[in-house]
């Protein structure tokens, strides 16, 4: 049973490990400015969104990696496969972050405000259905399952070229 437990809290350690690794390279790709002024860092606001919205996502996937962790005995080999699989996925999140990150003059302000706009519409979603889940948790369910159908489709309508 120790051996089993020991295991496990390798398995954990690791996966540590890699949230670390990710969260390192994430911050590797934070640029200062030239000037060593306040006023320099306004331009980079939202780059330092995306770092902090992605940081949040690497937070809130390892607290629960971690809980769900607690409850492994022995790890199976299948386990340590979706372990794996998982921090593969996880670990894609600098690049996508990066990615998105990218040249944005090459959309159109129009697509930028649509986007914009839907954003929103989502985040007021998310924030009633949080209200509404602590007296309805089906309704504020059904509300969070509305919001994410507003992105099955990721293209702005009209925005493609």
């Amino acid at each position: 049973m120790r051996e089993e437990k020991e295991t496990a809290h390798r398995l954990a350690a690791y996966s540590d490990a890699v949230f670390a690794v990710i969260v390192t390279v994430m911050v590797l790709e934070l640029k200062a400015p030239d000037q060593p002024a306040f006023s320099a860092l306004w331009p980079l606001w939202p780059t330092a969104i995306s770092y902090a919205v992605s940081y949040l996502f690497i937070a809130i996937i390892w607290i629960n990696h971690h809980y769900l962790m607690r409850f492994v005995g022995a790890p199976t080999l299948g386990l340590m496969w979706m372990n794996f699989a998982h921090l593969f996925l996880v670990s894609l999140l600098p690049f996508a972050t990066a990615w998105t990150r990218a040249d944005a003059t090459l959309v159109s302000e129009r697509t930028r405000h649509m986007a914009r706009r839907r954003s929103l519409v989502v985040l007021a979603f998310f924030t009633t259905a949080m209200l509404v889940a602590l007296v309805a948790p089906r309704l504020g369910f059904g509300l969070i399952c509305g919001a994410l159908i507003l992105h099955l489709r990721p293209e702005v309508p009209g925005s493609r070229p």
